[in-house]
């Protein structure tokens, strides 16, 4: 087993949860949490406890990014008029990682975010190597040619598991995508509930 599939797997098993709802998942066979002490019965969470795990999980859902990042991601949604907790999730869904995931081009977020630092993306015929680049409606997402013959992105393509999102465009026989709108929570295709409404509370303490 890879370090990048271990560390996936101990943020399922931390969560209680499917967090990328992949049938490889270690919580569909055994729910308990990792480590020694793992089967023992977890008491109620305070709101503290509640809200800080809605943030691990939703970090965690993007490739883990850090917490840096993902504090940036909260004052910029917060500076913009509307619901925050919405802004934080149109903000998630425009990285460049996620699009190349939800685009299905290849089968993870872990995967996507390695796929666009090898520079196997480009971004309105420019390569980008960046996975946190922020897309913007209308940006035509392509893979290079030498990511188009890779074997994890023909299984991607091929793979019944997840479907593209309306808020997508992705023409798998060109190996390009198009963001068409920014979605809402709604409209975003978790496996598990996300909850960024208990984020921002987390942030506002």
């Amino acid at each position: 087993m890879t370090k990048r599939i271990r560390a996936k797997h101990k943020i399922d098993r931390r969560m209680g949860e499917n967090v990328w709802g992949r049938p490889k998942s270690p919580v569909n066979k055994r729910e308990s949490k990792p480590g020694q002490h793992g089967d023992r019965r977890s008491g109620k969470l305070s709101d503290f406890g509640l809200q800080l795990r809605a943030k691990q999980k939703l970090k965690g859902y993007y490739g883990n990014i850090t917490e840096k990042q993902f504090l940036r991601i909260y004052k910029e949604a917060s500076r913009l008029k509307g619901s925050t907790s919405e802004h934080i999730i149109g903000l998630l869904e425009r990285r460049l990682d996620a699009v190349v995931y939800r685009a299905k081009f290849v089968p993870t977020v872990f995967a996507a975010r390695q796929f666009v630092s090898h520079g196997h993306v480009a971004v309105n015929g420019r390569r980008v190597t960046i996975p946190s680049y922020r897309v913007r409606i209308g940006d035509v997402i392509e893979l290079r040619e030498k990511g188009t013959q890779m074997a994890l992105v023909i299984e991607a393509t091929q793979s019944g598991e997840r479907d593209v999102p309306d808020y997508l465009e992705a023409d798998h026989s060109k190996m390009i995508a198009k963001l068409l709108r920014i979605p809402e929570l709604g409209e975003v295709p978790y496996p598990v509930q996300m909850e960024p409404n208990l984020v921002v509370e987390f942030y506002s303490r």
